[in-house]
């Protein structure tokens, strides 16, 4: 590795402080701005996962532009490149603050992709393209003016400052701030910044010309020789796959385990962790402790794909994560050069990083039909840790190649296994597969690992309500009572097409209109599910998220209005604010009943829709449904929690839902989930 001795003594405290200062600062507030803009904008595309994956190919591309305009004007020289960074940061001011226009709101035909990559440009890309500026820059101008081997710990140190912000948001400032409240307050912490930034550059500017008014003789230090371009793509390679890890992690654990948006935060946590560790001092990375522990965590992750189980699953995860970002960070810092070249060494990094961010966000939805860009990246990971090992080492990095791709096939095969379609677009992947007991055929849809409903095949069948909308579910039991104290024809909506079970219920003269944010979801329903066809009812499908579709609507008159919206198994948080609810009134008839699917694994929203009843002046009352046959002739029918929300509390009376109905415990202590303020923390299992 380079030298990096330094060539003067070493600055006093006080005179590194305006540079670490300002580092923690920028760090901060860019992993900071990361949460809240991802949750402002997350509504508006389905709440689905696939918003921050998306939103992290922007951060990371918005790095890598902030790296690449460090290296480019480190050769402008001092002077000139600080007064063009002093007048960026006077010119950012004019964007605040950081809160998303209504305007970007999509209608439903958009690429969410492009749409999300330039709300984001549009809303904090000056500011965030300046903090991420900062921590190579402000090392450059540290560097120059001390000639020190600090700067590398000054990058510890941005990292730190930018896990302090992703912990501090769902602990400390989510549960007590607005999003607008979030925006503001960012915004002017922000300019703060831009003002401890411009003077750390003019105290820069101010002490290299004092050295040149001492020394005005004084030659160029002498440095070492500039790294090689394998060394570079070293570089670049180690970075990717540390990212691509991340991202391919993210996506597994909440499409296919825990669909919990907040669990975002914890893997890019540990994935900030490891960089703090190892460019804090190398005995953080125990190489050969970290290349065993890798060895047997990357095939014992690939062994666990087809796992959906939360409580091993996970943990291995996000400890498999850490292991490896551990091992492509800890061989970067093994691999970094004289703080001569950091603005290069930087840009790599940073290039690397959008480029695992961009195969796995964008790439891999357009090319892969399921989620399989994990068992790749494990694959890919143990080729990279063999190719820097040697010796014994790289005989137990072959075996582990051998047994991750072997793992990674057959997670690969049983994934598709017995399955009819499966196709992927931005809002995740859908599958149908049929099952077959006592010559009956039950076709499912899958949205990650969970069904959203199915339909029995068969002549017999074909108008058959199945899975979670059976006759003993709480939509089951709603119909067989409007049949009878309401026989005409009547208005249903329902916010989540699914296979379109609910259609079986209509008659005719009904009018049912179906709200489904996901193109693929409407091609599968149509092409694989015939509910919509054999209805007597007059069907429709709006394309487009189903409360904004709402909100441009003018008042439709609902008897039933269905929220059964899911990504993967977790509801929109945008489906179940109090402005959510107040607009579902808008549409629902005076008698009119809303029918949230509350069957969840892991998030309970009884209490939060309880709260909204009760301070609308609303009734809500909960309806289980077990099916007592499991393996015989309703195989197809599946336990499920209904909530029904009504203004006419005569409707529980009546014996039909008399029978099933069960009151649903306020919880006192749990706020009104707003748009601006919900936690969904405070509604886990």
């Amino acid at each position: 590795m380079p030298a990096t001795a330094p060539t003067a003594a070493a600055p006093a405290a006080a005179r590194v402080l305006p540079y670490a200062a300002t580092i923690f600062l920028s760090a901060f507030l860019l992993f900071l701005v990361q949460p809240i803009i991802a949750k402002q904008i997350l509504p508006w595309f389905g709440g689905s996962a696939a918003v921050w994956t998306t939103c992290l190919v922007f951060f990371q591309s918005a790095l890598l532009a902030g790296y690449a305009y460090a290296d480019a004007t480190h050769r402008l020289g001092l002077k000139r490149q600080t007064w063009l960074h002093i007048g960026l940061l006077v010119a950012s001011l004019v964007t605040l603050p950081i809160l998303a226009s209504e305007a970007w709101k999509p209608a439903g035909s958009e690429d969410p992709i492009g749409r999300i990559l330039l709300l984001l440009a549009a809303t904090i890309g000056l500011p965030y393209f300046l903090l991420a500026t900062t921590t190579p820059l402000l090392q450059s101008w540290y560097w120059r003016r001390f000639e020190t081997a600090v700067p590398y710990r000054l990058f510890a140190l941005s990292n730190f400052a930018s896990l302090l912000a992703l912990l501090g948001f769902p602990i400390l400032f989510e549960p007590w701030l607005t999003l607008p409240q979030l925006g503001w307050t960012w915004s002017a912490v922000y300019a703060l910044f831009v003002l401890a930034c411009a003077a750390t550059g003019w105290l820069s500017l101010r002490a290299a010309g004092a050295a040149q008014t001492l020394a005005p003789q004084a030659g160029a230090p002498a440095t070492a020789a500039p790294p090689t371009a394998a060394t570079q793509l070293l570089w670049l390679l180690l970075s990717a796959m540390g990212s691509a890890m991340l991202l391919a992690t993210t996506n597994h654990v909440t499409q296919n385990i825990a669909s919990v948006p907040f669990l975002w935060v914890v893997p890019l946590s540990l994935y900030l962790i490891t960089f703090i560790l190892c460019f804090d001092h190398p005995r953080w990375y125990v190489r050969p402790l970290f290349v065993a522990l890798l060895l047997l965590a990357v095939p014992a992750m690939a062994w666990k794909i087809p796992s959906l189980g939360l409580k091993v699953a996970m943990p291995l995860y996000f400890a498999g994560l850490f292991v490896a970002c551990m091992f492509c960070h800890g061989e970067l810092a093994r691999l970094k050069p004289d703080p001569a070249y950091l603005t290069r060494f930087y840009l790599m990094m940073s290039a690397g990083g959008a480029a695992g961010s961009v195969l796995v966000a964008i790439v891999a939805p357009q090319v892969l039909a399921g989620y399989f860009e994990l068992n790749i990246a494990l694959v890919a990971l143990a080729l990279l840790a063999a190719v820097r090992l040697r010796g014994i080492w790289l005989l137990a990095a072959a075996v582990s190649v051998v047994a991750t791709g072997y793992f990674a096939w057959v997670g690969a095969r049983d994934y598709g296994a017995d399955v009819r379609t499966m196709e992927r677009d931005f809002y995740g992947v859908v599958r149908t597969r049929d099952r077959t007991v006592d010559d009956v055929t039950y076709r499912a849809m899958l949205h990650g690992g969970i069904i959203h409903g199915g339909q029995l095949q068969g002549e017999q069948y074909k108008n058959v309500a199945s899975d979670y909308f059976g006759p003993g579910s709480g939509y089951g039991r709603l119909f067989t009572v409007l049949n009878e104290i309401k026989p005409g024809p009547r208005k249903v909506g329902i916010v989540g097409l699914g296979a379109g079970v609910v259609a079986a219920y209509g008659r005719a003269g009904d009018e049912m209109v179906f709200y489904e944010i996901s193109p693929k979801v409407v091609e599968i329903q149509a092409r694989d599910f015939s509910f919509l066809n054999d209805t007597p009812a007059k069907t429709d499908v709006v394309l487009g998220d189903g409360r904004l579709s709402l909100e441009r609507e003018a008042p439709r008159g609902y008897d039933v209005l269905g929220i059964d919206a899911f990504s993967g198994d977790s509801i929109p948080m945008h489906l179940v604010t109090r402005e959510a609810m107040q607009l579902y009134l808008k549409h629902l008839a005076p008698d009119g009943v809303i029918v949230f699917q509350a069957t969840n694994r892991y998030i309970d929203i009884m209490p939060v829709i309880q709260r909204h009843a009760q301070e609308l002046g609303l009734h809500a009352m909960l309806v289980t449904d077990t099916p007592e046959s499991r393996d015989g002739a309703d195989y197809w029918l599946s336990s499920t929690d209904q909530i029904l929300v009504t203004r006419d509390k005569a409707l529980f009376e009546h014996p039909r839902l008399a029978e099933a109905v069960w009151p649903i415990a306020d919880r006192p202590e749990l706020p009104t989930f707003t748009d601006a303020h919900h936690n969904l923390a405070r509604i886990l299992k």
